[in-house]
């Protein structure tokens, strides 16, 4: 009972961490209401609230058929989607638990466990409302096609990953400086809701306007989706390469970020406040 366990080779230190994820994850999908299945629903919900906004915001407007020739509710699903799972990442992996968390008091935990069981609860939570979703539409309301689903779920791992990769930049500020930290994931979170593209097609933008949004990963990440879901769009103003090099930009400097912070965080920082 008191005796501390030891791996005794890396195999086992390996499934012993993995096993470790798995657990923290299923407490993160569970943590935020008693029942999984209802945490699940109410993804799904969130999800279908924002597809029925936006369509209803485009019927009040008076546009009535999607940019791109196909359907018009696809049209909105690939920058929902994609939205959604940026914007969930950023979330979830700027709280997933700073160093000083209490959790961190137990042996086998870290904080790269926390950050990646966070990730996988939200690529899993979106996951399963895109699919959800999609099911729905195709059997209730009309059958839909999509030129290349494989690559447009890519799409969206990428779009979670780099959402990971800027959260982790957020959760190695917020132990220096907690409030300023909120403000900004919420900041970034409120700016995508404009500059993701979601509501505009790339290949309509006039110059002047394509420059307020080409600096956004996001941006290449729906509009190169629109391009694998449509076989009738082909993406000229956006780059598949450029949110992959971002994101890997991204994710070295919020590791060597999390790294510098988790040297010097100390639990006296919080008890100062």
């Amino acid at each position: 009972m008191f005796s501390q366990r030891r791996n005794r080779n890396m195999v086992e230190a390996a499934f012993t961490t993995l096993a470790l994820i798995y657990h923290v994850t299923v407490n993160n999908l569970r943590k935020g209401q008693r029942n999984a299945v209802v945490a699940l629903v109410m993804t799904v919900a969130q999800a279908m609230a924002m597809i029925a906004g936006f369509w209803l915001m485009f019927t009040i407007i008076g546009v009535r058929r999607s940019p791109i020739r196909g359907d018009f509710i696809v049209y909105i699903m690939t920058g929902i989607f994609m939205f959604m799972a940026h914007s969930q990442a950023i979330g979830a992996v700027s709280n997933a638990g700073s160093p000083s968390n209490q959790m961190m008091k137990h042996g086998p935990m870290n904080t790269a466990v926390m950050i990646t069981a966070a990730a996988l609860a939200t690529l899993y939570k979106q996951t399963f409302s895109a699919v959800v979703v999609l099911t729905a539409y195709n059997y209730l309301v009309e059958p839909i096609l999509i030129d290349k689903p494989l690559q447009c779920y890519a799409m969206l791992l990428l779009a979670w990953f780099s959402g990971c990769c800027i959260g982790l930049i957020f959760l190695s500020i917020r132990p220096w400086w907690p409030q300023a930290a909120t403000v900004m994931t919420q900041f970034y979170q409120r700016i995508n809701m404009v500059f993701s593209g979601k509501m505009f097609v790339a290949n309509t933008m006039p110059g002047f306007m394509l420059h307020m949004f080409t600096w956004n990963p996001l941006f290449h990440i729906i509009d190169q989706t629109r391009g694998f879901a449509f076989i009738n769009y082909s993406p000229r103003n956006s780059s598949l390469t450029y949110p992959v090099y971002a994101t890997l930009a991204l994710l070295m400097i919020g590791l060597m970020a999390e790294f510098v912070t988790r040297r010097a965080v100390s639990l006296s920082w919080s008890s100062g406040r």
